[in-house]
């Protein structure tokens, strides 16, 4: 459990320093592996005493898995938003999916190195955090799966989609779509790789021609 803090001013300053410590050490782990990642590392990284790391966590491996839960509650919060927005503009489902998955660019455009930690950690199964990464990953698939099935029941998209499989194919696509723009085609804009997947979106799933 987290310790809370008495004052507003106090909960923000830490708000502010746990956030250093999630950023500090994304960032190492992804450049050596959480193995040779230290703590003292982490808080020479953020700027902080090893104890601050200790009192906001109990252990590197406990800080990584509350780096996991605020990492992916980040993208499923902007999922969330964007089918929200799309539906109070009166667009449809497939409008709202196609929102959903610029929204996720945007989110590893932004958060890079999260998002390769996170992809890499999906194929471990020896983690101790292993139970909590798939939570966090079913909340955000689940997102997407809401909107895949009000469109079902709205007669907007196909009954014959299997609906979990579409969904995590989708969530699937833009991550691994957006590590292949940001590994090997660098110089391609966001509304480039955007536009590409809504085009397959438009295909596959609205089943276009």
């Amino acid at each position: 459990m987290e310790r809370s803090s008495t004052t507003p001013g106090g909960s923000a300053r830490r708000e502010a320093t746990r956030q250093k410590l999630y950023e500090a050490a994304v960032t190492l782990i992804a450049e050596q592996g959480f193995s040779a990642t230290t703590v003292d590392e982490i808080a020479e990284r953020a700027g902080v005493a090893k104890g601050t790391v200790y009192y906001n966590f109990a252990s590197k491996s406990v800080l990584f898995e509350e780096l996991l839960r605020h990492g992916v509650g980040l993208l499923t919060a902007s999922l969330r938003e964007a089918a929200e927005r799309t539906a109070g503009e009166g667009g449809g489902k497939v409008d709202a999916l196609d929102a959903m998955i610029r929204a996720g660019l945007v989110f590893i455009d932004r958060y890079p190195a999260f998002t390769q930690l996170y992809v890499a950690e999906l194929w471990r199964t020896n983690r101790a955090w292993q139970s909590t990464l798939m939570v966090v990953r079913q909340q955000a698939v689940a997102v997407v799966e809401g909107v895949l099935r009000e469109g079902v029941a709205d007669g907007e998209l196909s009954e014959e989609i299997d609906v979990p499989l579409t969904a995590a194919a989708l969530v699937g696509m833009v991550l691994v779509a957006a590590l292949d723009w940001q590994s090997f085609q660098p110089e391609r804009s966001l509304d480039d790789v955007h536009a590409a997947l809504s085009r397959l979106l438009q295909g596959r799933v609205a089943g276009h021609r």
